[in-house]
């Protein structure tokens, strides 16, 4: 098996899991804050909604400067927030189905200017920065859903909500 094969099968997976939630994100609370130094929901959302798009960016550039390629955006609805996310997770799975094992093996640097934050090989960058990434914001949305009374779904089985 092809190591894309792997990161392919598991990033539908956790892409499955992680549409499952987004499709509780109450946008119309999107500016609700757990605590002042936290994101508000919609920030959170989006960038969950987002993080799929690393995968595209450490297959395509040698290098991520938060200084230089960093560009922001918004969403402004459910709609949007939705389609942002499946397209960033079609894409990514996309560029990895045209990936050889030669290039995920190769080196991936993220940095912010001139501070390297890491180096790494493209494999590890995409299960690091892409999908640890996002399961561990993922974990932070169930908080913030569990705070607002939103149900959780199941993600690796039944949830408190979801009893299987």
């Amino acid at each position: 098996m092809a190591i894309k094969d792997a990161l392919i099968a598991e990033l539908t997976h956790e892409g499955n899991s992680t549409k499952k939630l987004l499709s509780r994100v109450p946008m119309e609370k999107a500016d609700w804050q757990p605590h002042e130094k936290s994101m508000s929901l919609g920030d959170l959302a989006k960038h969950v909604a987002d993080i799929p798009h690393w995968v595209h960016s450490i297959l395509k550039k040698d290098e991520f400067d938060f200084q230089k390629d960093y560009k922001g955006f918004s969403v402004s609805n459910f709609e949007e927030l939705m389609k942002l996310y499946q397209d960033k997770l079609d894409d990514a799975i996309a560029q990895l189905e045209q990936t050889s094992d030669e290039v995920l093996m190769q080196s991936w640097t993220m940095r912010s200017g001139e501070h390297i934050i890491g180096k790494m090989p493209r494999v590890v960058a995409i299960r690091s920065v892409a999908m640890n990434h996002l399961i561990h914001h993922r974990g932070q949305l169930t908080v913030y859903l569990r705070l607002l009374n939103v149900p959780i779904p199941g993600m690796y089985g039944p949830s408190a909500d979801e009893p299987m």
